[in-house]
């Protein structure tokens, strides 16, 4: 965690403890910051490593943590997708127990994907949800199940998330990542320190009277992929092939694949950063990229995985 994010981002209330729900990417970033700031947190895994604090959540086995150990909790986010019956585990298993908590805030990770395709056209928090994927839509019946859950609940609408190990970083250098450019299509993103820095900032609007109840986290920049990954080979001086047409590459897609290209829109962050003041840590891809090759300089460890 770097000193720079924690000098930015402000402390909880004394007596406060967070919880984080399905402590992935983008829930170990936020515990991260929060515990460099002296937050109290709890995490939750399906199966914990005995040597971590993670509690024990498994909702497929309604294996779920104890009124004792969720004791106290004054924040909560959950970062938990859908279940294969498209209802929130989360509240299916562990509802009545987190509305007994002192709660002042709940958030939830969703996705802009519920906005569905808008041929690049800009969308806000104002815009009606008009999912056009399987996966948007069980997002879509989850957000809504978390707004009538009765808890001081506030949606977060998140692209596809990047950070230091999850970038285009490690395919570029492997030589793996074939650009695609399709005319007019974008892709919104955002860096996984913006995720947990905007969480907290969320928190303290809350606190002071600040409540929308949807706000999207995105960075201030929808780009072409081939234009983020030309400038991950530029920051390691190395070479990439030939963009591709996308009419010459979709046969090579998996549907899933195909699927994210299906759908195009720029997605507005002004709530985030014009009303509720937030600034971002990374406003762009090349802030955020450059930040990855140095936090993954310095850790030795290559990227695994690659984002448009």
């Amino acid at each position: 965690m770097t000193e720079s994010l924690v000098n930015r981002c402000r402390s909880l209330p004394a007596g406060s403890t967070l919880c984080i729900l399905g402590a992935g990417f983008s829930g170990r970033r936020l515990a991260a910051l929060a515990e460099a700031l002296n937050i109290r947190v709890l995490t939750t895994s399906r199966n914990p490593d005995p040597e971590s604090r993670d509690l024990r959540f498994d909702t497929a086995q309604n294996l779920i943590p104890t009124d004792a150990e969720l004791d106290g909790v004054t924040h909560l986010l959950s970062t938990i997708p859908p279940g294969r019956d498209q209802n929130d585990p989360v509240l299916r298993t562990l509802g009545p127990q987190l509305r007994q908590l002192p709660l002042r805030w709940a958030g939830y990770l969703s996705t802009t994907g519920v906005y569905g395709n808008t041929e690049g056209a800009w969308v806000s928090e104002a815009d009606p949800p008009q999912p056009g994927q399987d996966r948007s839509r069980r997002r879509l019946v989850c957000e809504q199940e978390w707004m009538n859950s009765g808890l001081p609940v506030q949606i977060l609408r998140l692209p596809g998330i990047y950070g230091p190990g999850r970038s285009p970083l490690a395919a570029v250098k492997a030589g793996s990542l074939k650009p695609v450019h399709k005319p007019g299509q974008v892709f919104c993103r955002v860096h996984v320190d913006d995720i947990a820095a905007a969480c907290l900032h969320l928190m303290h609007c809350s606190a002071a009277g600040q409540h929308p109840p949807v706000v999207n986290l995105c960075d201030h920049e929808p780009a072409p992929s081939h234009v983020m990954q030309r400038h991950a080979a530029d920051l390691l001086d190395c070479d990439l092939p030939e963009t591709r047409n996308y009419t010459d590459a979709e046969a090579d897609m998996s549907a899933m694949a195909r699927s994210f290209w299906a759908e195009n829109r720029r997605v507005s962050n002004d709530l985030l950063c014009k009303t509720l003041g937030y600034t971002m840590v990374h406003p762009n891809f090349r802030s955020g990229l450059a930040h990855c090759l140095e936090a993954e300089r310095l850790m030795g460890n290559p990227t695994q995985s690659s984002s448009g």
